[in-house]
């Protein structure tokens, strides 16, 4: 049995279990497959409802996604424990442009004004309108580190890895791939979720890339949504937005380049 290393549980000799934050954050997010003796870390934003009712499905607590709303209430259910991480028979995460994931949330969890968005009022007291918040306006609050992860949807996805090294990254932007090996290597039958979650983009007729929606606010672009439109993720960055999130984002930008290469990212010259 090979030795896995993981990430954090180092960064600090006091108790592993009781002040590690770091390594107990991405230690939630390790979930177990029983059968296949596998742990998936499941981020945010990265085709994580779509393999969790997967994963749900395949562990026998639900049977069909007649039930898939038992998911949102379970992210911790099938959580790993340090043996668990430990004696894994294989390990993978599924990794995702950085600027298409932070388009993303905002056009999902902003625009639609959910939990995630009055988590981000509550962090900054109340000074903002949620209503008037432009893309714009969102990246410039997630220049502070405490902000960048109040909230799990925009996290940085490094935070969420428990391993060194996996067996499998796997790209959200060739996800059929994905669904290809997951099924030959540990028999795992994805179940594509997006129809029931209904908050992708993929929903939507998307409006040309060109257009600048970088100061367009949440509600007119609400409104474009219930028409059945929706900006193009490029078109909501400008020069400014770009270059706070790559600073901010550097980590995971770096991750991703380092495995899959730039030609998925939104913008390739880094």
């Amino acid at each position: 049995m090979k030795t896995r290393f993981l990430l954090h549980s180092a960064s600090s000799y006091k108790s592993l279990k009781r002040h590690n934050l770091s390594f107990n954050f991405a230690k939630r997010h390790a979930l177990r497959l029983f059968k296949s003796n596998a742990i998936y870390s499941f981020i945010p934003k990265n085709a994580c409802s779509t393999l969790r009712l997967s994963l749900a499905i395949d562990n026998g607590v639900i049977k069909t996604t007649d039930d898939f709303q038992w998911i949102h209430n379970n992210n911790d259910t099938f959580s790993a424990e340090l043996a668990d991480l430990a004696t894994a028979d294989y390990t993978f995460v599924v990794l995702r442009c950085p600027y298409k994931r932070l388009a993303s949330v905002y056009l999902d969890k902003i625009v639609g004004q959910t939990f995630s968005a009055r988590q981000l009022q509550k962090a900054l007291k109340d000074s903002i309108n949620l209503e008037k918040l432009t893309f714009t306006d969102f990246v410039k609050e997630l220049k502070e580190k405490e902000i960048r992860k109040c909230d799990i949807h925009w996290r940085e996805q490094v935070d969420f890895l428990i391993y060194e090294e996996y067996d499998d990254y796997f790209c959200l932007e060739d996800f059929e791939k994905t669904v290809i090996q997951l099924k030959q290597k540990i028999g795992l039958q994805v179940i594509d979720a997006r129809s029931l979650t209904k908050h992708g983009s993929d929903q939507y007729i998307l409006l040309d890339e060109n257009e600048d929606f970088s100061q367009t606010n949440s509600l007119d672009i609400l409104y474009l949504k219930k028409k059945g439109h929706c900006p193009h993720h490029k078109s909501l960055f400008n020069e400014e937005v770009r270059e706070i999130v790559e600073d901010c984002y550097k980590d995971d930008i770096k991750l991703y380049s380092s495995i899959f290469g730039t030609h998925n990212l939104l913008f390739s010259e880094v």
